[in-house]
């Protein structure tokens, strides 16, 4: 583990618990981790990873956006379900990214594990899309991607990470009911 490796495991756990309080302080947290995030995975040859750290950084920036329209930072922010299509599309929009992702790892890179890093990139993408929106349903797709980061990433060395997301998978359980009992 890392120094680097540290730190952005730290700041991703004061940035989830901030979002699973529905506060908008997550995202200055948010940002400094995925920044540092993309060297990690980019060092330990996780392409879809790395590359989906500047979409990471591009949504914080858009989530800090869109929550400031809701709460001027003293309150948590309303949070609501997704329609049964939003949902369909939210899964199906998964698939095809996974499908893109880890075609072109596979075809274009040494990556370490090509598929599962493309499933993780590709789903987290419309997580965070779905946590940014302030949408329920983004937690239990979170649940299901923190299990997968779990394994990918001690399977490629970087225990504190994977450590991280095991702690993030109690914390997406607990985000998940939380916003369960607020959602409109």
């Amino acid at each position: 583990m890392s120094p680097l490796e540290a730190t952005a495991a730290a700041l991703g756990l004061v940035n989830l618990v901030l979002i699973a309080r529905r506060t908008i302080w997550n995202y200055p947290f948010g940002i400094a981790m995925v920044c540092l995030y993309f060297v990690v995975f980019w060092q330990a040859r996780l392409y879809s990873a790395a590359g989906l750290q500047l979409f990471f950084l591009a949504s914080q920036l858009y989530g800090w956006w869109y929550w400031r329209k809701v709460t001027d930072g003293s309150s948590p922010v309303p949070v609501r379900r997704l329609a049964t299509s939003g949902r369909l599309v939210a899964l199906g929009a998964g698939m095809v990214i996974t499908v893109g992702l880890g075609l072109v790892m596979t075809r274009l890179t040494d990556a370490a594990a090509p598929w599962w890093d493309a499933g993780n990139a590709g789903f987290s993408m419309v997580a965070q899309i779905l946590t940014d929106r302030r949408h329920v349903e983004s937690w239990p797709l979170w649940i299901g991607i923190n299990i997968l980061s779990v394994w990918l990433y001690a399977s490629q060395g970087l225990l504190a990470t994977a450590g991280l997301y095991a702690v993030f998978l109690c914390i997406a359980a607990w985000g998940w009911d939380s916003w369960r009992r607020v959602a409109a």
